[in-house]
């Protein structure tokens, strides 16, 4: 009898265990004691996993404890105390105030703490984790460019399901929402939402997120594939350099003509914001563009590519850029060395070797005439090979490949022209980032200087991260008549910062024509009528942000005065 009752004993054992333990992690401080120890074993192994995967770890205990706040600078008052909120860094102009009155998402991020507030936690969830419900599709068209390449554009439409869910949510919210209008919708006509994708191209999670997003808030929502990415077929022996918009500048001139009543606003995905500053230097005040946004955007090119890069993300990005090349073999064989490429181990040397090495091959094949540029891709020429003399005119330089690194960069550094810009423009960026540079290079005199350059840094987000903390929490949670969505902050700040744009354009076009009376409308549109009869003169100014005199990020405050600076665009189309 004794044997048998410790048996049942011994059985019963692990049951009585954690019985024991749940009622004691029901008092206050062994929860409390409990909860450090599984945080303080947790960081343990995670250092260990990021010594081997050569990981920079983020010492920093105030980035992934919930009980200090970040340092930063209130963006609502302008006060410079620390908050958690990020730093608004740009020039004191009445746009700059606007935001800070009436942009509430910029001053509550509510990013997570650590493990979920790890840099690299973040930027994998924002490259692996996608959405679980599949409420969206693509619909692909193909834009023939005028060197007989292709790139593709992707429209985002509803799924059945999609619309379930948004007719779910609408009769939740409709009587949050005055007048029964799409959050997106601040138009007569849905704006349209242009997406610039990573430079190597594919669909992320993160992009994916961010269409769903804005479709839920009634926006036209394309994203621009570049030539030979996302499987979109390679047609010339050319690819598109890091910032060259010309391809880009033909899309958003189709997209503009099948939607010249829609407001046009563009977001760039982490190195996709060298081809969107590129196109917003080069056209200036043509633009067709009404804002433009990036989410961790590569502003120094050249610094980027020659700044190592932990080997996870390095690997990662080499492989997709070589996969690419390996699709092309045949056709890249002649007109650059294809081998060469597919061993480099670094993303400098990949990207010049696919981009100036060519130059070595013409000076042993001198380049032909203009007049006998007869043959294709399929005989293996080099892209200006097929092409129509009025086509090289268009290319100018770009025709031809790059003498050596440095020439690359002076036609492909993203801010080149950044004196040029003539639309607003928010940056987003992380001091965390593991992809991009330090902090402490970002190019901050040139947020202070040029008022159409705004900056958002945040302590924590990673790369194009920025998960909400509390997502269940974060429902219902209303600012205005507004509820707040579910996913990530920088999709939630980047829309409505579209939002507070175009209601401050609209009233600034208001006053001004309040002011101006009837002759002035008069006069206005005589002077808009003889500069679009005009051609279009643009200055080539030198590097403007090459190597800047760089400034502590503590030491800049958001002003909030208003400046005599004004917003009236000078329309040279």
């Amino acid at each position: 009898m004794a044997s048998f009752v410790w048996d049942c004993l011994f059985c019963l054992l692990p049951s009585l265990l954690l019985l024991l333990l749940s009622l004691a992690l029901r008092w206050p401080r062994v929860s409390y004691w409990a909860r450090l120890s599984v945080t303080a074993a947790g960081w343990r192994l995670w250092v260990i996993i990021c010594l081997i995967l050569e990981l920079p770890l983020d010492r920093n205990t105030r980035t992934w404890t919930k009980e200090a706040g970040s340092p930063g600078t209130d963006v609502l008052s302008g006060s410079g105390q620390a908050s958690d909120g990020p730093m608004l860094i740009c020039k004191p102009t009445a746009l700059a105030k606007y935001l800070l009155q009436h942009c509430g998402s910029l001053a509550r991020p509510r990013l997570p703490s650590w493990p979920m507030g790890d840099p690299h936690l973040q930027t994998l969830s924002s490259l692996l984790c996608g959405q679980h419900e599949d409420t969206l599709q693509f619909t692909r068209d193909h834009l023939l460019l005028r060197d007989g390449g292709l790139v593709a554009l992707d429209w985002a439409v509803r799924t059945r399901l999609g619309e379930a869910v948004r007719r779910k949510r609408w009769e939740g919210r409709k009587e949050h929402q005055p007048g029964g209008k799409a959050l997106g919708c601040f138009t007569t006509t849905p704006p349209v939402l242009l997406l610039i994708p990573q430079s190597w191209g594919g669909m992320t999670p993160h992009v994916k997120a961010l269409c769903h997003q804005a479709v839920h808030q009634g926006f036209y929502v394309v994203v621009f594939h570049a030539r030979g990415t996302a499987g979109c077929p390679l047609t010339t022996a050319r690819l598109t350099e890091f910032g060259d918009p010309a391809d880009f500048e033909q899309a958003v001139a189709y997209i503009h003509s099948r939607h010249p009543s829609s407001v046009l606003v563009a977001v760039s995905e982490g190195s996709g914001s060298g081809i969107l500053l590129s196109y917003l230097g080069e056209c200036g005040s043509s633009s067709y563009l009404t804002a433009a946004a990036a989410i961790s955007p590569v502003l120094l090119g050249q610094l980027w590519f020659e700044t190592a890069m932990p080997p996870i993300y390095r690997w990662g990005i080499l492989f997709h850029r070589k996969r690419q090349l390996s699709r092309y073999l045949s056709s890249f064989r002649a007109v650059l060395d294809v081998d060469r490429a597919l061993s480099c181990s670094s993303l400098r040397d990949f990207e010049e070797t696919i981009s100036c090495s060519s130059a070595q091959l013409q000076q042993r094949n001198p380049r032909p005439p203009v007049s006998s540029l007869n043959s294709g891709l399929g005989s293996g020429s080099h892209s200006p090979q097929g092409l129509a003399p009025s086509v090289l005119w268009a290319l100018g330089e770009r025709a031809f490949p790059s003498k050596n690194w440095d020439s690359y960069w002076e036609r492909n550094e993203p801010l080149r022209d950044a004196d040029e810009v003539a639309v607003p423009v928010l940056c987003i960026c992380s001091r965390d980032d593991p992809l991009l540079p330090p902090a402490s290079t970002l190019p901050l005199s040139l947020f202070q200087s040029n008022p159409y350059f705004l900056l958002a840094l945040t302590n924590r987000g990673g790369h194009c991260g920025f998960t909400l903390e509390g997502r269940e929490e974060m429902k219902g949670e209303r600012t205005g008549n507004e509820e707040v969505e579910e996913g990530n902050w920088s999709h939630i700040a980047v829309l409505e910062y579209f939002r507070v744009v175009a209601d401050f354009l609209k009233g600034e076009e208001r006053d001004r024509v309040s002011c101006a009376g009837p002759q002035g409308e008069y006069s206005q549109a005589g002077q808009r009528s003889r500069s679009s009869n005009m051609a279009p003169t643009r200055r080539r100014r030198a590097n403007m942000v090459r190597r800047p005199r760089l400034q502590a990020p503590e030491q800049i405050s958001v002003y909030a005065e208003e400046d005599n600076f004004t917003w009236k665009r000078s329309y040279t189309r």
